[in-house]
């Protein structure tokens, strides 16, 4: 869904074959009608080893190469302070949002090496500046900023490449559902266009064309860099 579904669209206008992952058989299925038969969808738990290292074992069999992994799973719940938040709740970003891209690593490197490849992670405005209400998140995001830079060191010897892209707010069908949900829908979507310099808050596609260029030949030159894609938000973040 959201930037997920549209980065597929876009990697495949691009020419790759597409194989995309996810806990949402509903999602999946949508994704998979879009993409076509020439793409593969793989029902998987990203904070799961064995279920990861079987996706890629899958999509090595079918196409006998990775040339991009691009970290994208991740969820925002829960929305609190620190001192509220659950274990359970901790663990389970955790879990989503960084476990997965251990995973992803464990398991892919090996592909990624061969064809030097290249790594994308999804991180968030927020791991820079903070989100109120939403402690483990925006640790999680803090974490991804940090584990991009590493990995590209770690990895610059195989020729593979890792970056991340950091969004503000984007207009994804989940923000759009708690949008609509709250008493002051109107005065919420406002203000998550006043947040942003330019002056609206943007659609997925937006973020699907900068991911595009980070993982191409166009970028063959950076590396542990953290894309803001925000619109300049992070140069005035308003509340």
């Amino acid at each position: 869904m959201g930037i997920g579904l549209e980065c597929a669209r876009k990697y495949k206008q691009e020419g790759a074959k597409v194989v995309v992952i996810s806990n949402d058989e509903v999602s999946l299925k949508h994704t998979m009608q879009t993409l076509g038969e020439d793409h593969m969808g793989i029902l998987c738990n990203v904070s799961k080893g064995e279920e990861i290292c079987a996706a890629i074992s899958a999509t090595l069999k079918r196409y006998g190469r990775i040339d991009v992994i691009h970290n994208n799973a991740g969820i925002a719940q829960p929305s609190k302070t620190l001192h509220d938040t659950t274990e359970e709740e901790w663990n389970k970003v955790f879990d989503v949002n960084l476990k997965g891209i251990y995973f992803t690593a464990k398991y892919g490197i090996d592909a990624l090496r061969q064809s030097k490849g290249c790594i994308l992670n999804t991180s968030s405005l927020v791991g820079q500046i903070g989100q109120e209400n939403h402690a483990a998140y925006s640790a999680t995001k803090g974490a991804i900023n940090a584990l991009t830079k590493s990995m590209a060191l770690d990895y610059a010897a195989d020729a593979i490449r890792v970056n991340a892209i950091a969004p503000a707010g984007v207009w994804t069908p989940m923000l759009r559902a708690w949008s609509s949900e709250q008493t002051n829908g109107a005065e919420r979507e406002e203000y998550l266009n006043h947040i942003h310099v330019l002056g609206y808050c943007p659609e997925a596609d937006v973020i699907a064309d900068a991911c595009v260029f980070l993982i191409s030949g166009s970028a063959r030159f950076i590396t542990g860099h953290v894309l803001p894609v925000s619109g300049g938000a992070e140069l005035g973040y308003r509340r």
